[in-house]
């Protein structure tokens, strides 16, 4: 997803910066200190995503929000602001979020978590017919059946797979491999895809989250707060 920060603060767009590239699904492809530049910038680009602030000199964030959601294709909006009086304005043109300054990382995070699972949620489901992956070990390469696969992770610009007791990695990204997998695989987390015939274990965890022990394997999964309640259904959890 193609997002861009608009912010007169040079500290407020860094810092945003910083949590916005944990995600490889998000990538910034701009930064603007007033919105008359993302207007010009909005002439031949276009984004997924706007992270931007109200009080702003020339245009107040407000109006140019109000300008971008009359464009055919529509990018979601999610204001970072110091102003908390421009909230009931923000969702009358749909904002995907309002976040006051200063806000916790638990909060940014909670955002761009939801943003992810937005997007995933409205991709097209076609195309999930895969049934063998080809994936590196050191110089080699390996072709393996998906039920051979337990876990994917995210690592950086490439995946690792756990499969038949040991690694392997994946050129592409998790949430490239993400629209190709079948029905089997389930996204626990921005960092995991699972299989979900190779659960072992479902440990309850903080803040009603689960825990997840596969088969043969160490490590655990985790289930984030977001992903709870489509989980709790695929594994019909009462």
């Amino acid at each position: 997803m193609k997002c861009i920060i608009i912010d007169d603060e040079y500290p407020a767009r860094m810092e945003l910066r910083y949590f916005i590239e944990k995600y490889e699904e998000l990538e910034i492809v701009g930064e603007f200190e007033d919105s008359m530049s993302a207007l010009s910038f909005f002439e031949q680009n276009s984004v997924d995503v706007i992270f931007l602030d109200i009080n702003m000199p020339n245009m107040n964030g407000m109006v140019l929000a109000k300008l971008i959601s009359k464009f055919e294709t529509k990018p979601q909006i999610i204001f970072i602001t110091a102003y908390g009086e421009y909230a009931v304005d923000a969702f009358s043109i749909k904002a995907f979020d309002y976040i006051l300054k200063p806000y916790s990382e638990e909060r940014i995070i909670k955002t761009l978590d939801s943003l992810i699972e937005k997007n995933i949620a409205e991709k097209p489901k076609e195309g999930k017919n895969i049934s063998r992956l080809t994936l590196w070990k050191g110089e080699k390469m390996y072709v393996l059946s998906l039920d051979q696969v337990y876990i994917f992770e995210a690592c950086e610009r490439e995946t690792k797979v756990y499969a038949r007791g040991e690694i392997y990695f994946s050129k592409q990204k998790i949430s490239d491999l993400e629209g190709e997998l079948p029905d089997i695989f389930f996204r626990t987390h921005r960092s995991y895809i699972v299989n979900i015939n190779k659960i072992k274990e479902i440990i309850p965890w903080f803040n009603s989250t689960y825990n997840l022990k596969i088969e043969d394997l160490e490590i655990e999964v985790p289930v984030s707060r977001n992903k709870i309640k489509e989980f709790r259904t695929l594994l019909n959890i009462k």
